[in-house]
C-alpha cells in the first residue's frame, strides 16, 4: 500500500513541477504513508471481524438458498449468497439470525435499491402536492341513451 502511496506522491510532484515553473515542492494537506497504512489495515480488520461473525453464524443458521428467487447455492458458489439485514442496520446482529436473510447478490442489490427508493420518498405524494379529484364523469347521459334501446 505504501509503495502505490509514494508512487501517487511522486506523480503528483512530478505533475506539480510540469505546472508551475516555481520548483519542486510537495502537495499540501498529504497523510503520512504510516498512518495512512495503519489506518486502512485498522478499518480493513473491524470490518473483517464483523462480517465473518454473523455471516458465518448465518450460514450455519440458515439454508444456502437465497431468501427472495429460491436459488441454491453450494461450496463453489456460495461466495455469492449475501447475508442482508432485514432492518437495514448492520450492528443489529442477533445470535438467532431474527435479523438476517440469505439473498444472492441480485435480488441483494434489488433490496437495496427498493430501500433507497423509499428513503428518498419516491411515490410519496404530500399535503400540498395531492392530486385533485377527477371531476369527468365518463356515464354521464348513459342511463337517457339506454332508454331509447328499450
Amino acid at each position: 500500500m505504501s509503495c502505490l502511496y509514494n508512487r501517487r506522491n511522486e506523480s503528483l510532484q512530478n505533475t506539480d513541477m510540469a505546472n508551475d515553473n516555481s520548483g519542486s515542492r510537495k502537495p499540501a494537506g498529504l497523510l503520512n504513508s504510516g498512518k495512512l497504512d495503519k489506518l486502512v489495515a485498522k478499518a480493513h480488520k473491524d470490518r473483517d471481524v464483523r462480517l465473518a461473525g454473523y455471516r458465518e453464524q448465518s450460514l450455519k443458521l440458515h439454508p444456502w438458498v437465497c431468501g427472495r428467487c429460491g436459488r441454491n447455492f453450494t461450496r463453489e458458489n456460495l461466495h455469492e449468497l449475501t447475508v442482508h439485514h432485514k432492518d437495514h442496520n448492520h450492528d443489529n446482529n442477533p445470535s438467532d439470525g431474527s435479523n438476517w436473510e440469505n439473498l444472492c447478490l441480485y435480488c441483494h442489490d434489488n433490496e437495496h435499491q427498493r430501500f433507497a427508493h423509499l428513503v428518498q420518498g419516491e411515490g410519496i405524494v404530500l399535503g400540498a402536492e395531492k392530486k385533485k379529484a377527477a371531476t369527468h364523469s365518463p356515464f354521464t347521459g348513459l342511463q337517457d341513451l339506454l332508454k331509447d334501446k328499450k
